[in-house]
């Protein structure tokens, strides 16, 4: 891994408290971070269901989603990160914009959720393109966990031309755009079966 590296190596928040802060990260394998574009869409489908939300980013990489939900007003932010430098990373960018709602946990993010013991309204799945079974095995890690509240939001990003993998029943799409070479979508957890 080379060491941190120039303006290609960083992010914008777009909006919020912090808006116009740049989010700093290191070069790592399959770190991908979500283009402004795409992250302005998201941020308007999930207009007004930042401020007050548990926010969880499973793969956090430079940490644009999260950061930008904590500075869009959420009340908790977990940011998890396999790759030690990175969440390093993420830990500076915290403390540079004392972030004290931040939480950055350097785990694996499949057996972190498994084990959770919080819930959360918001959660952001943008695994790694390069491992194609990741985003099923971590929507099964979700659903082992008990981490996806009622009625919480739940987005998806991969490779445009990947197929969405089974989802449980009671995630409903309410959105979904393509973005260059990047699928995204929106889910909605039901609240109970006459939702």
């Amino acid at each position: 891994m080379r060491g941190m590296a120039s303006s290609a190596n960083q992010v914008r928040i777009i909006a919020g408290r912090w808006r116009g802060r740049k989010l700093t990260f290191p070069d790592a394998e399959g770190l991908r971070p979500s283009s402004d574009r795409v992250r302005e869409t998201l941020f308007n489908w999930l207009s007004g269901l930042a401020p007050g939300a548990c926010c969880l980013d499973m793969f956090a990489g430079s940490g644009a989603l999260g950061f930008e939900a904590a500075s869009r007003g959420a009340d908790c932010v977990v940011l998890l990160e396999r790759n030690p430098a990175v969440a390093e990373a993420l830990q500076a960018s915290r403390d540079q914009l004392d972030g004290v709602n931040i939480e950055v946990h350097c785990t694996d993010a499949l057996r972190w959720v498994q084990s959770c013991n919080a819930s959360f309204d918001l959660v952001f799945l943008d695994p790694p393109f390069s491992d194609s079974r990741l985003l099923a095995n971590s929507v099964a890690a979700l659903v082992a966990g008990h981490c996806v509240k009622p009625g919480a939001r739940i987005y998806l990003e991969l490779p445009k031309q990947t197929q969405l993998p089974a989802l449980p029943e009671d995630w409903i799409q309410e959105k979904a755009k393509v973005a260059g070479d990047v699928g995204y979508y929106l889910y909605r957890r039901k609240h109970d079966a006459r939702d």
